[in-house]
C-alpha cells in the first residue's frame, strides 16, 4: 500500500534494527482516513473467506480491525491482554510473549463471543516475531473456530512471524513489508 509506505518513510522513526515507531499515524495518534482505506483493502483481500468476525489484540490493532469489520459488516472481537476483574470466568486464555515489551502477558477472550461456527480474520498493526498472532490463533482453536487469515499493516519480514504463521497453514496479507531497518534505513520489500 503506497500511501502507508510514504507515511512510514516520512513519519516513521527507526529506533534500532528491530523497532520502528509509527505512533503519529497508527499507534498513539490514529489517521482515520488511512484506517478507512486499510479496512477497505483488507476487506477486499479477504472478501471470499466467509468471515463471521474480525479480531484484534488490544490496543494498536483496534483502529484497522474496526474499519475492516465495518467493511465486511461483521462484529469486531477485541482480545484482552489482562483478564477483567469482573469477567474472569468462561474465558479462553493463553500466555503470550510480547516482543515489543519483552514480557509475557495473559491473552483472553470471553467464550460467549467465539464459537465453532466462526471464521475469524485477525488484524494487527505489526507482524514481527509472530507470538501475538500465534497466541490469538490458539484462542480461536480453543473455541474450535476457523482462522480465515491474518492481515497486518506492517510486516517486519526480517523477523520470523510470517514464516511461523505460514508453517501453521495461516495465510498472511501484509499491506507493507519491511525487509530491513539496518543503519536506521527503512528498506521495503
Amino acid at each position: 500500500m503506497e500511501e502507508l509506505q510514504k507515511l512510514i518513510l516520512t513519519q516513521g522513526e527507526v529506533v534500532n534494527e528491530e523497532i520502528i515507531k509509527v505512533d503519529s499515524f497508527i499507534n498513539h495518534q490514529v489517521d482515520p482516513t488511512l484506517m478507512e482505506k486499510v479496512g477497505k483493502k483488507f476487506a477486499e483481500q479477504f472478501k471470499d473467506r466467509k468471515i463471521t468476525k474480525v479480531a484484534t489484540i488490544e490496543s494498536s490493532g483496534i483502529a484497522p480491525a474496526l474499519m475492516t469489520a465495518k467493511e465486511l459488516d461483521v462484529p469486531l472481537i477485541i482480545l484482552k491482554k489482562e483478564p477483567s476483574r469482573y469477567l474472569n470466568s468462561n474465558l479462553y486464555q493463553t500466555e503470550v510473549y510480547s516482543f515489543t515489551h519483552q514480557k509475557n502477558y495473559e491473552l483472553t477472550v470471553s467464550q460467549k463471543y467465539i464459537s465453532e461456527n466462526d471464521h475469524i480474520l485477525l488484524i494487527d498493526d505489526f507482524l514481527a516475531d509472530g507470538e501475538a498472532a500465534i497466541g490469538a490463533i490458539r484462542l480461536f482453536h480453543k473455541a474450535h473456530a476457523t482462522v480465515a487469515g491474518v492481515g497486518v499493516l506492517i510486516n517486519k519480514e526480517f523477523q520470523p512471524g510470517e514464516k511461523k504463521l505460514n508453517e501453521q497453514g495461516i495465510d498472511v496479507v501484509s499491506l507493507v513489508k519491511i525487509k530491513s531497518l539496518k543503519d536506521k534505513t527503512i528498506v521495503f520489500d
